[in-house]
């Protein structure tokens, strides 16, 4: 500032025609007159350090209450709902935001309190946002999902969610071409919830016997399938367990695909059964079900039917935003006639 201006300045700033702005001209203020920022009507020059910053985090980590992990879940249901009839495009960017979100609560919550509930919490949002970057056909982002899923399961000391989260990352192992560590993994998960509720080890045992299927295991895959059966209890639905579905048509359709991968003949009717009975919402399940039909029936040389159920998933897939199904069909290769 020049001599002028600065006469200017002072008139205005000690007549209150105008405040003092910079933190330069405060700290000149407070060396001339000797008083402090506070004595001089002047607002604190404090500037927020990174200590500031923590504490700021950890005050409201301790705010987190029951409340705000039911929201937290209500949050992830709704999310659950609209991704197996609507697909994942929107709702992995909603994911991407939310988990970091628990993730922050989680690493400065205090020891006590709803600290395992918010792992919890955090466990099944990262478990369906590694199964919608999945379907995106994007490996490594679903691996990293994955395993923030199972990192959250061991801090909310929880096997069963454990279990779940290993299970599902098997997928990805099976989706890379690696099917025989998928199927150590699944036999992995099972016995991390060995004396866990029956429908959680129905579904264990139904995700081994795919991986089985994959590494081309056919009769320890059809015995895992058979276990699930066997143990899937007579109303297949439990609060505990929102993200496990295995009721109605599911495990006949898991059953199918893994017959399919087989190269069983078997699959057709056991999917087109399960097709009839599949409700329209779930259309995730009917576009991987009639990818799997395709396959079935290119395995058994119906290129007719082939060709219809592959036009009709690739529909479903292309609404969906599905790349993982649209690489599935990429893949098929049709036969050059009626069997």
């Amino acid at each position: 500032m020049t001599e002028t201006s600065l006469k200017t300045k002072l008139s205005r700033w000690e007549n209150g025609h105008e405040a003092v702005g910079l933190p330069e001209y405060r700290r000149l203020f407070r060396e001339v007159y000797g008083r402090t920022n506070a004595e001089l009507g002047f607002p604190d020059d404090h500037t927020p350090g990174p200590a500031d910053e923590l504490r700021a985090r950890l005050a409201i980590a301790r705010t987190v209450d029951a409340a705000t992990v039911a929201a937290f879940r209500s949050q992830i249901e709704q999310t659950r709902r609209i991704d197996r009839q609507f697909g994942g495009l929107t709702q992995l960017d909603q994911l991407r935001r939310h988990v970091p979100t628990v993730q922050s609560l989680l690493t400065h919550g205090p020891a006590a309190g709803h600290r395992a509930a918010l792992a919890a919490a955090l466990t099944e949002a990262s478990t369906l946002a590694g199964w919608q970057a999945l379907d995106r056909d994007d490996h490594t982002q679903a691996w990293q999902h994955y395993e923030r899923a199972k990192h959250a399961a061991r801090e909310a000391e929880s096997p069963l969610l454990l279990a779940h989260a290993t299970a599902e990352q098997t997928v990805v192992l099976t989706a890379i071409d690696e099917p025989a560590h998928a199927a150590e993994q699944a036999a992995h998960a099972r016995s991390l919830a060995e004396h866990g509720p029956a429908l959680l080890r129905a579904w264990l045992a139904a995700m081994h016997g795919e991986a089985l299927a994959a590494a081309g295991d056919r009769d320890s895959a059809l015995r895992a399938f058979d276990t699930a059966h066997a143990v899937l209890p007579a109303e297949p639905v439990d609060p505990a367990l929102p993200f496990v579905f295995l009721g109605g048509a599911h495990l006949d359709r898991w059953r199918g695909n893994a017959l399919a991968l087989l190269g069983e003949r078997e699959a057709i009717d056991q999917l087109a059964s399960a097709l009839t009975r599949l409700p329209p919402v779930w259309v995730r399940a009917h576009t991987g079900l009639l990818v799997d039909l395709a396959y079935a029936h290119a395995a058994a040389g119906d290129r007719d039917a082939a060709l219809t159920h592959a036009r009709d998933a690739r529909r479903l897939a292309q609404q969906i935003h599905s790349d993982r199904q649209l690489r599935r069909l990429a893949r098929l290769t049709l036969p050059t006639g009626r069997p």
